[in-house]
Parts: C-alpha cells; sequence; structure tokens
C-alpha cells in the first residue's frame, strides 16, 4: 500500500513538470528555462507554489501576485497522472512500471496538447520512440516481426486514410499511430483503431448534439488514441481473448 501512495505522489509531480510541457512546447518555448512562473503575470513561482494540488487548493485558484484564476488543467494533469503512477503501479510492478509510466506520461502530454491545439509535437513522439526502441532492443514485450507489423498497419492505414480523406488525418496522428503500433504489436494494434474510431465517433456525436461542435469543426483525434492505448495497455490481452473465445475463434 505505502509502494502505491508512493507511486501516486511521484505521478502529482511528474502531472506538475508535464503541465509545463503542456503549455510551452506548443509555443516552442523551452521545458527547462526559465523556471516556473505564472501564465499571466510571468512571476516565479515560490516552494510552496510548486507543490502538485496543495498549492492549488491554498492559493484557492488564483495567482498569488496577479490574482488570475489558474486553468482547472493544472490540478486535473497532476491528479490525473498520480492515479495513473498509482493504477500502472498496480498493474505492472517493478521493474515494467518503469519504462511503463514513461510511455504513459507522454501519452498524457500529447493527449492535452493536441485537445487544446490541434497538434501533436514531433518532440513528444520521438521521445516515444526512442522509449519503444529501447525497451525493443534490451526488455522485448513483443517479437520484432509482431512490433514491425503493428507499426507498418497503424502508421499504414493512416496514411491511407490522409491521402483517401485529403487531410482530414493529420500528420501527427500517423506519426503517433506508427509508433503506438510499434509497441504493441499488429494484434493489439488492430483493437486500438477499433476503440479509437469507435470512441471519437461517440464523443464526436455528443459535441453536435450539445451543439458544442459543429458539422465541419475539426475534433482532435490523438485523445481517443491515447485514451485507446491505456485501455489496450491494461486490459487488451484479456479483450482480444475474450472476443476470440466468444467468436469462437480460438
Amino acid at each position: 500500500m505505502f509502494e502505491i501512495f508512493a507511486a501516486f505522489v511521484l505521478g502529482l509531480f511528474v502531472g506538475s513538470f508535464l503541465n509545463v510541457c503542456i503549455h510551452r512546447l506548443p509555443r516552442g518555448q523551452s521545458i527547462v528555462m526559465p523556471p516556473s512562473h505564472c501564465p499571466a503575470c510571468g512571476k516565479t513561482l515560490g516552494f510552496v507554489e510548486l507543490i502538485p494540488l496543495v498549492s492549488f487548493c491554498w492559493q484557492r485558484g488564483r495567482c498569488r501576485s496577479c490574482r488570475v484564476k489558474i486553468s482547472w488543467r493544472y490540478p486535473g494533469v497532476e491528479l490525473l497522472t498520480g492515479l495513473l503512477f498509482a493504477i500502472l503501479y498496480r498493474h505492472f510492478g517493478l521493474p515494467e512500471v518503469l519504462w511503463q509510466a514513461v510511455f504513459y506520461s507522454i501519452l498524457v502530454a500529447i493527449f492535452f496538447i493536441d485537445w487544446e491545439h490541434g497538434l501533436i509535437p514531433n518532440a513528444l513522439v520521438a521521445a516515444l520512440l526512442l522509449l519503444t526502441a529501447a525497451v525493443q532492443l534490451f526488455m522485448p514485450q513483443i517479437s520484432f516481426f509482431a512490433a514491425l507489423g503493428g507499426g507498418v498497419l497503424g502508421g499504414g492505414l493512416f496514411l491511407l486514410l490522409a491521402i483517401l480523406s485529403k487531410g482530414g488525418m493529420g500528420g501527427g496522428d500517423i506519426k503517433l499511430m506508427t509508433v503506438l503500433g510499434l509497441w504493441f504489436g499488429w494484434q493489439q494494434t488492430i483493437l486500438l483503431i477499433f476503440l479509437a474510431f469507435f470512441s471519437g465517433g461517440i464523443v464526436a456525436v455528443l459535441l453536435l448534439l450539445l451543439k458544442i461542435k459543429k458539422r465541419k469543426d475539426a475534433v482532435p483525434f490523438g485523445p481517443f488514441l491515447v485514451l485507446s492505448a491505456f485501455i489496450v495497455g491494461m486490459w487488451g490481452k484479456q479483450i482480444i481473448t475474450w472476443y476470440l473465445r466468444f467468436s469462437g475463434l480460438s
């Protein structure tokens, strides 16, 4: 129980760093310098203001200096990443949780950047690719050919969709799906794609019904790839096994 709590706390601080990435990367800013500061007034944050969740509650959701409201995203990402780390630790344990935590942390940043700005930074996709290559080389979870098949299937399908839709599928989605395919292998990639389109379709319909989006408005697809990647990472093998038994294919 202590280990899970420790993972949660670590996740809170990683989430705080992810907030920096989410804010700065789309703007082409360094994630290292300058130190963390209020986006509105530029005041450098003090020690207490850097404590995840606590600072938001203590400041009542406002900057201590200029009193501008702090976006819900900051405590939300911190809490989400804390819960994510706790779940990953319980599911995978050591040592696998170490690279799983890095993998899903990058995906959290991609989720919020794409949702807010409609883009997936190449730097984050490159980081995922390097991590995937390192895991496949030193701690392979799937065979080389399964990984290669997943990358070709995911990236190739999305490239084809981009061509047929004349830009309806973004380049960032193609790159991300290629890396996810390499990570999960061809079987789980099929499931991931299905879940992404299924969840994306449901949300798109809801946004239209609620008049939040119009028919011609673009809905970022990256968040649905991220959500589906989490589901596949946690329960993908069980879902595939259940489907094969249910359909009589196993």
